[in-house]
This record gives C-alpha cells, structure tokens and sequence, in this order.
C-alpha cells in the first residue's frame, strides 16, 4: 500500500464488501504477502455478541446496525405484500446474521453451469474449492475437507422433536440421510452448521481474523463505496465514504466487487455499468451499457406450518418459563451447548413432489420453536415449525438503483410465484409435509396445526395460504450472472465482459439459484475466484 495524496491509497488488490466472500478474498490474496489489499465493508466490526451465539440470528434479524434491512417492492403474486430482505452489514455480511446452515446444492446444480458454457464449473471442478475450505468435524473425505479456514459442525444438542422429524419422514418414505453434501441430498436428516463449539464460525471470525495479522492486508469498516472510478473502461479506483469523508482507494491491478445480490449490482449501476436507459434516468454516465446487471435476480421461499406440541419441550417452553431461559443461558455460557445453540433448521429434509424428476425439488427446514414472523416473539403456547422451500424457481425478478445516491435502498421485485411450476411445487411440497408430520414418530408431539390449519385443504386454498404467508429463505443470487449470452454480466473467471481490472466475486454470478442454502457455494465461489486471481497475476 502506498498514500500517494490526503485521502487517497493506492494497493494491488481492492475488495469492496467484506461477507461471505469478500473475507475468503481478503484471506487468500494476502497469503504469499506478495500483493497489498484494502477490504472495504460498509458496516462496523462483528463485536455485537448476538454474532457469536448461534441463536442471536433472531436478535440480529432486524438490528439496523449490522443490517441492511432490505424490502422488496410489492410482490403481485403476494396480494402486493412487501417481503423483508435482512443482509448482512458488518465483518462477515451475511455469513454474521445468517441461518449457520452448511448446505452445498445438488451435484446437477454445477453440472447444469458446465453445460450452459461457463466451463470449470462442474461439480468435479468446484468441489476441491468445498474441501479446501471445510474444516469438517466428522473428518476428511472423498466429499469432505479437513483443516481448511470453516468449521463445519454437528450439532450440539439433543433435541427429541427433531430426531423425531427425521424418523417420521422415514415413516412417510423419505429416506434417512446422515450428509446432505454426500453423494446425494435426497432424503432425511440433521443439518451442519457452519459453527466452532457451540459459536459461530462467519467467514470474518473463519477467514478474516487469521489474516488481520498480517501487513499487506488493510481493513476498513464503516467504509461505504461510493462509486468504481474508470479510465476509459478500466476499472482503477473506488471512491467511499468514511467518517463522513470521501476517500479514494487506486487499485494497481483489479477492483473486486464482494458486496452481494444486492449491493454488488447496485454500485455497478451507480459506477455507470448497467442498463444505459436507467442510468441515464439518474444522471450516471454511462461507462458500459450492460442490461444484464441487476437482472435474473432469484431467491428461495418459503411456507412455514406450525404445529402445536403436546410437550413442553420446545424452545417457546424455555423462553417463557425464567427458570429454563436462566438455565438455558448458564449452560451456553458454561459449556456451549444447549438450546442457544439452535441454527435456522435443527432437522430437514430434501424430496422430489414428482417422481419424474432427477433431484428434489424442495428442503424442509424444522425447528423446535414458533413465531408469527422469523425475528419476532416466539409464541407463548408449546409448538415447532417446518417449512417448505422450492429449491428451483423459475420466477425471476430484477434489482435497480432508485437514485445515485448509493445511501438510498434498490428496487428489489422478486417475483414469488410468478409461474405455475412454482405455485404448484409449494402445493404438493406442504401436502407431503403433512404427511410426515402425520407419521406415527411425531404422533405424541402432535395436538394440532395452528397454520395453516386442518381447514386449509384444497389447492386453491393451500395457495391463498402460500400467497398470504410466504417469505424469504434469504437466499438472493444472480443479479450480475455469469454465463456467454448478451445479458451475462460476468465472464467464467467472473470478469465484467467489456470491462478491463473489475470482477464481480460472491452469490450475484451464479447462473441461477442453488438447491440449497447459499452461504457455502458463495465461499467456494470466492476460494475458486482468489485462484484464478492470482493465477492471472503471474
């Protein structure tokens, strides 16, 4: 790094958003202290300690300090409901607030990018980058890494409820499953979570705080990029804003775009690479017309039903009883173990709503607690969830700035349920649900469902219930997609195509939505990308 003015530094390497993939970025240019990188974040340092405690994602799930707190424009399939988007603004991004949940995707998922043209892609090129990364409790092999930078863990509590999900769902013919990132995710089991003994394991505590240490790496929070600055159409420095100054970082070899689905389209849009018409719409000089960026957003739903419990022995029982919440929170703090351990999904399933198709087609997250609304109160009688998530949509939505003002929020429009194939997966995946939570394992557990209720039968009313309730998974990728075509953002080495020294590196390239959760693709993503970064450099 060099200061060539006041306010203005100079490194090889600039990386604008320090989430789930800015962090593996940071980690793995630095390591050889062969190049000089500035990690620019736009949130504070990950020192709330709800961060650290795997159920603290309910108290961060609206706490603006660590939160972008994103809406959605009204959704035309959700009787123009607006559905919260919570992402990640603090070390770590989203990898700090999220789920904790450790879900590759399906093999065919990769496979699907190889054959759509974006070559070493495939599942066999991407997996080495999954085992570089894990640092797996059961030990490494042929699909597992030992002794990379990310715990990935069993879970550490023992919870009747959710054993008796995966015996249920055996009941009711879905198979049992002990690795959903084995050599299938088909079937019934407990999900890993990205978690070192009992805390969590972000990509800043995993990938980041090893590297702090060293010289060539400088980091700076509460940084908020402002704009990319080009010559010509080379991408040479980032202006951004900081202590209510405007600085300018100059990056001697590439700007590396980390911030998200959301902020990753929104500052190229506002840097002037977008869609000509609406940059011009805002005053923003056009460097690049490329109508693809911000375009073909995707995001996983879901349904949630909620049954009540025959026992008291769900988290809403420990909650409102303070001797159990007392001795629920000595316990974590003595041990790490216990009910505070709990990520997004404790048990779950992967199932296809038709048999004639090659992979699920819809993930079961369970969990041993209830609320009206993900991040509010739990309910004040016994009861436990279980959601349903297409994993495939084929709605497709679009991000756009609404003002060169990067402090003002995009226009987010998703588009849930805009086809039938998507309407028709959320039917039949809440009828096979039912099933399983019918089985004979949950029957002394089961009083009755609270929603949608024995009521709520028909497909039509199913549907109403989907359209009324649905949220998010928190899932959003593909606004600046990789691929070949005229409205691909990024090349296979995520290069922006048409622009020199800029790439884009997180959830945002991916040619469409994984079947499964999407923190641990965006990191293999990032580990895949920092090689090809510095093989380019040689």
């Amino acid at each position: 790094m060099s200061e060539s003015s006041a306010g203005t530094s100079e490194y090889d390497y600039v990386i604008i958003g320090a989430g789930s993939a800015g962090c593996v970025l940071a980690n793995r240019l630095t390591a050889d202290g062969r190049h000089s990188v500035l990690l620019l974040e736009a949130g504070p340092k990950d020192s709330n300690i709800w961060i650290h405690v795997p159920l603290g994602y309910g108290r961060l799930f609206k706490e603006k300090s660590v939160n972008w707190m994103y809406q959605t424009e009204p959704e035309p399939q959700l009787h123009g409901r607006q559905v919260f988007q919570p992402r990640g603004k603090v070390l770590g991004g989203s990898s700090s607030i999220n789920g904790l949940l450790y879900v590759r995707g399906q093999h065919e998922d990769y496979d699907r990018w190889r054959q759509r043209g974006n070559a070493g892609w495939g599942y066999q090129d991407v997996l080495p980058y999954f085992k570089k990364a894990e640092d797996q409790q059961r030990g490494g092999d042929a699909y597992h890494g030992a002794g990379g930078p990310l715990p990935v863990s069993d879970w550490r509590h023992h919870d009747p409820l959710s054993e008796a999900f995966v015996l249920a769902a055996a009941e009711a013919g879905i198979p049992t499953n002990p690795d959903f990132n084995g050599a299938t995710q088909e079937g019934a089991g407990f999900f890993q979570t990205t978690t070192r003994r009992g805390r969590r394991a972000s990509t800043a505590f995993a990938y980041l705080r090893p590297a702090r240490r060293r010289g060539n790496l400088h980091v700076e929070t509460d940084a908020l990029a402002q704009r990319i600055v080009f010559e010509g159409r080379r991408a040479k420095a980032v202006e951004y804003r900081q202590g209510g100054r405007l600085r300018t970082a100059r990056a001697r070899r590439e700007v590396l775009v980390s911030s998200g689905a959301y902020n990753s389209p929104q500052l190229l849009q506002l840097s002037g690479v977008g869609p000509a018409e609406l940059l011009k719409q805002h005053g923003i000089a056009v460097v690049l017309d490329a109508p693809g960026v911000g375009n073909d957003l995707q995001d996983h739903m879901q349904v949630r039903l909620v049954t009540r419990c025959a026992q008291r022995v769900t988290l809403n029982d420990v909650v409102s009883h303070p001797v159990r919440r007392v001795m629920a929170g000595l316990r974590y703090a003595a041990l790490r173990k216990g009910p505070l351990t709990i990520a997004a999904g404790t048990s779950g399933a992967f199932f296809k709503t038709d048999p004639r198709l090659a992979t699920p087609d819809i993930q079961i997250h369970f969990l041993p607690f209830s609320t009206d609304k993900m991040g509010e109160k739990l309910h004040p009688f016994s009861a436990f969830t279980a959601s349903v998530c297409q994993l495939r949509p084929e709605s497709r939505g679009s991000l756009k700035i609404r003002s060169a003002d990067p402090t003002v929020p995009p226009e987010i429009r998703i588009n849930y349920l805009a086809t039938e194939t998507d309407r028709r997966a959320f039917i039949d995946g809440i009828r096979i649900l039912r099933r399983v939570l019918a089985a004979p394992a949950l029957k002394a557990y089961c009083v009755d469902e609270v929603y949608p209720g024995a009521k709520v039968v028909s497909d039509e009313d199913l549907l109403e219930f989907c359209r009324k309730t649905g949220s998010t998974v928190y899932h959003p990728t593909s606004t600046c997609r990789m691929g070949n075509d005229a409205l691909a953002v990024v090349d296979q080495r995520l290069r922006v195509r048409g622009i020199d020294g800029l790439r884009v590196v997180d959830a945002s390239i991916m040619p469409d939505l994984m079947s499964g959760n999407t923190n641990a693709p965006t990191i293999m993503i990032a580990e895949k990308a920092s090689d090809m970064i510095l093989q380019d450099a040689r």
